[in-house]
């Protein structure tokens, strides 16, 4: 059976790739506010162009925990076709809306609660194959997501480009429930022989007993703060190279593809340090990588260079923190409990959403540049700079329980 688990890793990734297409939102942005602006004369301020984006990130986050109990409950391909039923209902009738606020609902609501359902799915049938190498297997499966915008930006530009923004959600809708339906039959967890467990760790943590220490706090916190960083910045990339680097759409799109590649390398990346270094190091690494480049753009804006090296960083640690988050949580509160103590920390992340969706719509209509998200990002990561020396001191089992 071992032999054979690489297998679970392409099934997962491949559902990561349509699962990540929401990094793909800044390309459906601008023609959207177009298309409803020319079908009913609505002015689509820019927090609300952002809404649809952030409203998916959240109920994906918020989802989570409710499928983490589910996942324990069901059979892997169970829950996940549940969730390809909202997925594919969410893109086909989001092709049917007429304003922003629908599809604040269609594709922000239900969307975001298909991806929820089908997210932990795959990352919890990799780990228990992969016990011991948690961290670059979830990593290396994780890849899809970060990639997907490499494959699905230029498509939707491409589809937007001749049938209108509404239509691509109804093409790409179809697809995905066809082929995330297909992908789901194959997922289930390995087989074990007289109570045999794959895994070394002696010690779990149930929920309760997970939210009883410093450790989750810590990591819950500095999750959101790296949610926040990555996802502000995916969400602007298209605007930013369009209206501060006069860049084209299809310039643009290309190079939310180019972003995408270090979105999905980041995640083995830091997933295998989060494994080999702890989650510690893994945590400053990241914050200062994020905060050099912050500064670097700051300095020169509009130089070319300095965007792509600052924004191909960002987004790399948004993909680093989708591996050092799940892989800090096995390794720390282990395996056992791993589906629901998973879904509570990613909530994380849907907190991280709706800060970063208002953050960067009210910076964009108060200075009317996106340039100045760079100075609550810079304060942000100082922050969490500061809980991870003060929380994630140690990550030994020995050393989770507070007296």
């Amino acid at each position: 059976m071992r032999e054979k688990r690489v297998m679970y890793i392409i099934t997962g990734m491949t559902m990561f790739l349509c699962l990540g297409t929401i990094y793909s939102w800044s390309v459906f942005q601008k023609p959207l506010i177009d298309e409803f602006y020319r079908v009913n004369g609505e002015v689509v301020s820019q927090t609300l162009a952002n809404m649809p984006y952030t409203i998916f990130l959240l109920a994906y986050a918020f989802s989570m925990p409710f499928a983490g109990k589910m996942i324990t409950k069901f059979k892997p391909k169970t829950v996940s076709l549940i969730g390809t039923a909202f997925v594919g209902i969410a893109w086909i009738v989001s092709s049917t809306v007429n304003s922003m606020e629908m599809l604040v609902f269609t594709y922000g609501v239900i969307g975001g609660m298909g991806v929820g359902i089908i997210y932990g799915v795959p990352i919890a049938v990799v780990a228990k194959w992969y016990p011991n190498k948690k961290g670059f297997a979830v990593g290396l499966t994780l890849l899809g997501f970060g990639l997907s915008p490499f494959i699905t930006a230029p498509i939707a530009n491409k589809l937007i480009m001749t049938f209108g923004a509404l239509s691509t959600f109804r093409i790409i809708g179809i697809f995905f429930l066809v082929i995330l339906a297909f992908l789901s039959l194959f997922l289930k967890y390995p087989e074990l022989k007289n109570n045999e467990d794959l895994s070394k760790n002696e010690i779990n943590f149930n929920l309760k007993e997970m939210t009883k220490t410093k450790q989750f706090y810590g990591l819950w916190a500095c999750y959101t703060i790296g949610t926040v960083a990555g996802l502000m910045i995916i969400g602007i990339s298209s605007v930013y190279a369009q209206e501060v680097l006069g860049f084209s759409a299809t310039k643009s799109a290309f190079l939310i593809s180019f972003f995408a590649i270090f979105n999905g390398i980041g995640r083995p990346v830091f997933g295998t340090i989060t494994d080999k270094m702890g989650s510690k190091k893994a945590a400053l690494i990241s914050y200062f990588s994020i905060l050099l480049v912050s500064i670097l753009i700051l300095i020169f804006p509009s130089n070319v260079t300095v965007f792509i090296v600052t924004f191909a960083v960002i987004w790399a640690n948004l993909g680093g923190w989708l591996a050092i988050a799940p892989t800090s949580t096995a390794n720390l509160f282990g395996n056992k409990y791993y589906s629901e103590n998973y879904g509570l920390i990613f909530t994380a992340y849907g907190v991280g959403a709706l800060i970063q969706g208002f953050i960067s719509g009210i910076i964009k209509e108060k200075f009317g540049s996106y340039t100045y998200v760079f100075y609550p990002l810079i304060v942000l990561v100082i922050i969490g700079m500061f809980i991870v020396l003060k929380t994630l001191k140690k990550v030994e089992f020995h050393d989770m329980i507070e007296e």
